[in-house]
């Protein structure tokens, strides 16, 4: 057995060990990582030279900035906010960070920085209007992938430049059907969610409010015991309706942040991080309020999982999950399995690398006899519907924006979800646009 089938069973022996009591993946992916670098002859600081530092600064420095929105009150203002300019009715709330998602990634905005933007307003709004976690996260997540094949954004360029490299053919209308088709694949994921939702009695009907009298949910007010990943009471306690001035303030961050990240492409991880500190000297806010609320168990199992997922690359893990899928047959045949292996390495890697990586595979299947507009549209999406999973940047961004005692459910969930979206989306993908 080859390392690389080494690192595959002890990954499905991660996850499966997640079932037993008290067993923590966050703290286990680190010292597996260790280990079967060791085995694999990799020292210690190659293993170290995996852990996602871009992943630790985008996640603090998101989380701290809305921890600051939160203690001061703006966010609970801008969520009432959203709820009156909706009418409160509850289909309309869930939606907002969906179109939110969209318009970001549609004007150019990368994946991550509008999942971090989105992911504590969606997160906001189910824990203030009793919206399952879930169903407002995937609407959120769907938002982002909407947009994602927009001529402006980074998978609708790359698919056009990528084309035009490796003469696939594109016609001059293809920029304008894949934008079509990335949002007609996001509504339909939104559409069976909330269907799903609806029918189960999940959702709540009509109109919403606020889950607690005061206008802020129940998990906000002040208990008496502190949590490892929530504040503490006392920290609970400082929380005060925002001012004028902290208002003005926080939004003019908020805005700068999103400016310049989106704009002139500057990391938001570092943008958060320095409009969390100058807000909070400007307020005279405790730097412990702000540091107890960023989700640090989340940053450990993400960037534990991560770390092994890099070793798992480097030892070639995902080449041979890829070689398990590849088989000979028909043109559409073929697309189908390039739609499954651009799935598979995603789910536990960049999707906009591996779909870029699976690009020059897709000439020899044109060339086959598949629409051009199809094979790349396919695979395009099939790379990115599997982003609804906790496993990567995407997810540890909804996670850390969730309730403390959200989480471990939330976790759950988004892992099901992404390991089901790794089966039928491909397919669902391949059939429904391969041959446009």
């Amino acid at each position: 057995m080859s390392m690389a089938d080494v690192s595959i069973v002890v990954l499905v022996a991660l996850f499966a060990a997640t079932a037993l009591p008290r067993f923590n993946l966050g703290l286990a992916a680190l010292p597996a990582a260790f280990l079967v670098g060791l085995a694999a002859d990799r020292t210690a600081d190659d293993v170290t030279a995996y852990f996602p530092g871009d992943f630790f600064v985008l996640v603090v420095g998101v989380t701290a900035l809305f921890a600051v929105a939160q203690i001061n009150g703006t966010l609970d203002w801008l969520l009432d906010g959203m709820l009156r300019l909706v009418g409160g009715r509850a289909l309309l709330v869930v939606l907002v960070p969906f179109l939110i998602g969209a318009v970001l990634t549609a004007i150019g905005t990368l994946p991550a920085a509008a999942t971090a933007i989105v992911a504590p307003l969606a997160l906001g709004l189910a824990a203030r209007y009793g919206i399952p976690p879930f169903i407002a996260a995937v609407l959120g997540i769907t938002g982002v992938i909407s947009g994602l094949l927009s001529p402006l954004a980074v998978y609708g360029t790359s698919a056009r430049q990528l084309g035009e490299k490796l003469g696939i053919g594109l016609p001059d209308s293809a920029p304008v059907t894949f934008l079509f088709g990335g949002v007609l694949a996001g509504l339909a994921v939104s559409a069976g969610c909330l269907a799903v939702g609806f029918r189960g009695g999940a959702m709540p009907r009509g109109r919403v409010a606020p889950t607690t009298p005061d206008g802020l949910h129940a998990t906000l007010t002040p208990t008496a015991t502190p949590t490892a990943t929530g504040p503490a009471a006392g920290e609970e306690a400082e929380r005060v309706p925002s001012s004028g001035t902290s208002r003005v303030l926080t939004l003019a961050c908020l805005l700068a942040v999103v400016v310049l990240s989106v704009g002139f492409d500057v990391n938001i991880g570092y943008l958060g991080l320095t409009a969390a500190v100058i807000q909070q000297l400007v307020l005279g806010l405790e730097p412990n309020a702000i540091i107890s609320r960023i989700p640090w168990n989340v940053v450990l199992l993400i960037g534990g999982l991560l770390t092994y997922i890099g070793l798992m690359q480097d030892l070639g893990a995902f080449a041979r999950i890829s070689d398990l899928l590849r088989v000979e047959g028909a043109p559409m045949l073929s697309l189908l399995v390039l739609c499954y292996i651009a799935g598979v390495t995603s789910f536990a890697a960049s999707s906009i690398t591996v779909f870029a990586t699976m690009m020059p595979l897709v000439p020899a299947v044109v060339a086959e006899g598949v629409s051009p507009v199809g094979a790349v549209l396919s695979v395009a999406l099939a790379s990115v519907l599997v982003d609804v999973n906790p496993l990567g940047i995407t997810g540890g961004l909804i996670l850390g924006a969730a309730e403390p005692e959200d989480r471990p459910r939330l976790f759950r969930q988004l892992l099901i979800c992404g390991l089901v979206s790794v089966v039928i989306a491909p397919v669902l993908a391949w059939g429904a646009f391969g041959w446009w």
